[in-house]
């Protein structure tokens, strides 16, 4: 699946943030223009993430299927083509979970990309058990409460039918989103295993161009189809490409005064500083109350943990 739609955020006093971090020491200044430095050898990370899935899910989990979420955008395509590159196509099983207000379009690349990569698919709509909820209980709820619904009962499609087939469910989020902040907590991310979410949206384009997604998938504005006419950089106010770049500098140890210095946008990167700062407790674990030097997460760790 895509990115959804956003949960509210916790407020950020600027007098205790954290964010930005102290300005380390660079040679060369970034360039605003210059996005080479969101390159890949696109070659060496398709291997390697071909390997991570079929060692992960064949060697050290057992598994032997996977299901996906077919979304027919360019993040769900990618990870179904990688799936089925690790595994085969008769061990990818293709779910399009589609709402009332998904559109036609989504249901046809998604069926498309399946066809391509040989795999099978299942259509649940989700539109009854959404509804049966919200209608009967919080007929009231906006667009965006609707939506993080839907992404849940999405979720919950894909890990029962994941259940019933012995198969693992696969993630689709990639970094970008995952740092904005821009996906339904405890949905999208849920998935045990992702392929995608070290990659920038910017390079998940690339990625899929080398895997052979079509290009209809790969150009088409990105967006949760939940909400009629909604997309991710109208909801996010910036382009995936700039915000892709920025957050690459800022992870660097550049600090925001830095980028605006050598000639990043002012309100850009506020923006994606301020995303960054107030969604950090969606990239974590639900925090543990310790009681003990065993508590699971938080203290007591395997070796495969670290």
């Amino acid at each position: 699946m895509t990115a959804n739609t956003i949960e509210s955020p916790l407020p950020v006093d600027p007098k205790t943030s954290t964010w930005p971090i102290p300005e380390v020491a660079f040679s060369h200044p970034p360039n605003p223009q210059d996005y080479a430095a969101l390159e890949l050898d696109l070659g060496v990370v398709r291997t390697w993430l071909v390997e991570f899935l079929f060692h992960e899910i064949r060697r050290r989990r057992g598994f032997e299927r996977v299901v996906v979420g077919l979304s027919g955008g360019v993040d769900s395509s990618l990870t179904a083509a990688l799936c089925t590159e690790a595994l085969g196509p008769k061990a990818v099983s293709g779910f399009l979970l589609p709402y009332r207000t998904s559109s036609d379009a989504s249901r046809e690349h998604a069926l498309h990309l399946a066809e391509i990569l040989g795999i099978e698919t299942r259509t649940i709509e989700i539109t009854a058990a959404v509804d049966g909820y919200l209608d009967s209980f919080e007929p009231d709820a906006s667009e965006h409460r609707r939506g993080n619904v839907a992404a849940r009962q999405r979720m919950i499609v894909l890990f029962d039918q994941a259940y019933k087939l012995g198969a693992l469910p696969v993630g689709t989020g990639n970094k970008s989103e995952r740092l904005l902040g821009y996906y339904t907590w405890h949905a999208d991310d849920s998935p045990p295993i992702n392929p995608l979410g070290d990659l920038f949206k910017s390079q998940v384009w690339a990625l899929a161009r080398e895997l052979g997604v079509p290009d209809e998938i790969i150009n088409k504005p990105a967006t949760a189809d939940l909400i009629q006419g909604q997309t991710d950089e109208g909801d996010l106010g910036i382009s995936y490409t700039e915000a892709d770049l920025i957050l690459h500098h800022l992870l660097s140890g550049r600090s925001n005064e830095g980028l605006v210095e050598v000639g990043f946008d002012p309100p850009k990167v506020e923006l994606v500083c301020e995303r960054l700062e107030q969604t950090h407790w969606k990239r974590h674990l639900p925090t543990v109350a310790m009681l003990s030097a065993t508590a699971i997460g938080e203290w007591y760790l395997r070796p495969v943990d670290y």
